[in-house]
């Protein structure tokens, strides 16, 4: 049996997508749940959009989320070099592209933009450039003459011209196009790099990829890549190709989202370990009614043959759901060392940070989320008496106002402010006087933080607070009830 070797090839012009997260992911799962090999190539070829910084954020990516390259720069083997620009600096893909011209499966293009544009046609709107082959007669002897002679040219594939291809993909079974609909694809262009297209196939035979995983955006050129497979007579991979992913209104998920890339995520305060287990599912499902995977568990459970034919939703609900599961699984250190750079940014005062972040990690979704959970803890911010009104409690802001006079005295007189003594001296406190906790405890806690909701309940903050700093609130609060 041919071990599988699958790839990620992705082009450093930018940060990463979600949906090229999601291939590099899909390659590894279907290498590794094989006991195959994961081949990381950079694909470089377009000079122009080409962006030195995009490379370190594919390598830091990759490493952050795991999925660690059996082969690839830095982890050079055989079918190294695994960057085009180097493998093409080599004549590589020209000789290749040469092999097709004498066979007679591609020719020698000099047609020039302003030729080119004069070909352009308006169809259902769209303007789009259908080349005429008018190169493709060229005698041999002319057509190197002028490349001899230095003339600017590319190197066109050619296309048969009746008849139909039909190429077989694992998600969506076969697909058929009719030839005359297939141009002559370029494969080398005049700068003398090769087209993404040419080299793709290219490099994913040299390097035996069993397995070509990408978004269904380039099914329509998989009928080409066929045809250059059969042209050097090469066994055709198996394509597996995933669903669109689009955002909560079906439309294609962009860079206007604000979330369509891994940095965006890791910058809105998302778990790398989150990130992965939410794109694993994004178009597929599962065998088993279950949701939160590690990678490991993923490598175990993941069938390609799961995967939908649908667009998938990026679904940020779900996707805040299952990183406020994350947070609430991680060792209390481990939260408190990344909670930390957001409670140092609202927090000014000496608190017990440490304590402040065991009240949170259960009541959060992304670390930002701390910031407003736990901005009272430094001020009391305006907030509206009508706080102080709970029809479960059975308080008013008159009742309010009269607890809070009553309490004060007591907490005055009062020194240990550790949260158990002050929960067993104001529980029993509220007994004598004939009142349910909450009765007390709710305009209490709404005096030391004017929150309707906070991570922590009223004996807790007046531990973290301090004894002058909570008698100075609910003094503020006293004042407050009585203008009102």
């Amino acid at each position: 049996m041919t071990k599988i070797r699958t790839r990620f090839a992705p082009s450093p012009t930018g940060r990463m997508h979600v949906g090229n997260l999601r291939t590099a992911l899909y390659a590894y799962l279907i290498a590794k749940h094989q006991g195959g090999d994961f081949i990381l190539r950079i694909e470089d070829t377009d000079q122009e959009r080409f962006m030195a910084e995009a490379l370190d954020i594919i390598y830091r990516t990759l490493e952050k989320t795991g999925l660690i390259p059996d082969e690839g720069p830095g982890r050079e083997k055989e079918a190294g070099p695994y960057v085009q620009s180097e493998r093409n600096a080599s004549g590589l893909y020209l000789k290749y592209a040469k092999e097709l011209i004498e066979r007679g499966f591609a020719y020698y293009c000099f047609c020039d933009k302003e030729t080119l544009d004069s070909m352009k046609r308006v169809i259902n709107g769209k303007e789009i450039s259908i080349y005429d082959r008018r190169c493709e007669g060229l005698p041999k002897e002319e057509a190197q003459a002028r490349v001899d002679q230095g003339e600017p040219y590319v190197i066109r594939f050619r296309m048969p011209r009746e008849g139909i291809t039909t190429f077989q993909d694992e998600i969506y079974g076969d697909i058929t196009v009719d030839n005359e609909e297939l141009e002559d694809l370029i494969l080398i262009k005049s700068d003398g790099y090769p087209t993404y297209n040419f080299a793709n196939v290219i490099d994913d035979h040299l390097m035996g990829i069993t397995h070509v995983v990408r978004g269904n955006e380039y099914l329509s050129s998989a009928p080409k890549y066929n045809r250059l497979y059969e042209a050097f007579g090469w066994k055709v991979p198996t394509y597996v190709h995933c669903p669109l992913i689009t955002n909560e209104e079906h439309q294609k998920l962009s860079k206007r989202s604000g979330h369509s890339s891994y940095e965006d995520l890791l910058e809105q305060g998302f778990l790398t370990e989150a990130i992965v287990n939410f794109v694993a599912l994004l178009g597929w499902s599962p065998a088993e009614n279950r949701e939160i995977y590690s990678l490991q568990e993923l490598v175990e459970v993941f069938d390609y043959r799961h995967i939908s034919k649908s667009p998938a939703v990026f679904d940020m609900v779900k996707l805040k759901w299952m990183n406020g599961e994350y947070i609430k699984a991680m060792e209390p250190e481990a939260f408190y060392e990344r909670a930390l750079p957001y409670l140092q940014q609202v927090l000014k005062k000496d608190f017990n940070f440490q304590k402040i972040a065991a009240m949170v990690q259960t009541r959060i979704e992304v670390f930002p989320d701390i910031v407003e959970l736990v901005d009272f803890f430094q001020e009391v911010l305006p907030y509206d008496t009508a706080m102080y009104k709970h029809k479960k409690m059975k308080t008013t802001e008159e009742t309010s106002l009269t607890v809070l006079q009553e309490i004060l005295p007591v907490l005055e007189a009062w020194e240990d402010y550790s949260n158990d003594a002050l929960f067993a001296m104001l529980s029993g406190w509220a007994k004598e006087k004939g009142y349910k906790n909450g009765y007390l405890m709710w305009p209490l806690r709404t005096a030391l933080s004017g929150k309707q909701m906070t991570p922590a309940g009223a004996t807790e903050i007046l531990e973290i607070l301090g004894r002058e700093e909570s008698l100075k609130r609910i003094q503020a609060a006293v004042e407050k009830l009585q203008k009102a």
